[in-house]
């Protein structure tokens, strides 16, 4: 699926979860309603996907994607209402372990 019609239809099941949730809640309940969005519309997801790096041949674990969409986006559910650096460099840290 090209990658901006992809977007707009995560974004798009993203809004729907919000103006009927509204702000407030923990983030496994939007992560919950996001994926029953995705179901509806007929979008193909993956949830909590674990990423291996590889360092010197050795497999190392610890980090895990919250929703991955189509094999093709990652999307990292927060419950915040401003986002801390920190959340930049998770999913940073996300896309160049996946090299999406």
């Amino acid at each position: 699926m090209e990658n901006d019609i992809l977007t707009q239809k995560i974004i798009g099941a993203a809004i729907e979860v919000h103006r009927n949730l509204g702000p407030g809640l923990l983030e496994s309940i939007y992560e919950e309603a996001l994926c029953y969005e995705f179901d509806l519309r007929g979008i193909r997801y993956t949830r909590q996907v674990e990423i291996d790096v590889i360092y010197k041949g050795k497999v190392i674990k610890g980090q895990r994607i919250d929703v991955l969409v189509e094999d093709e986006v990652i999307v990292e559910i927060k419950s915040l209402s401003k986002l801390p650096e920190v959340s930049l460099a998770q999913v940073l840290s996300y896309l160049k372990a996946t090299d999406l």
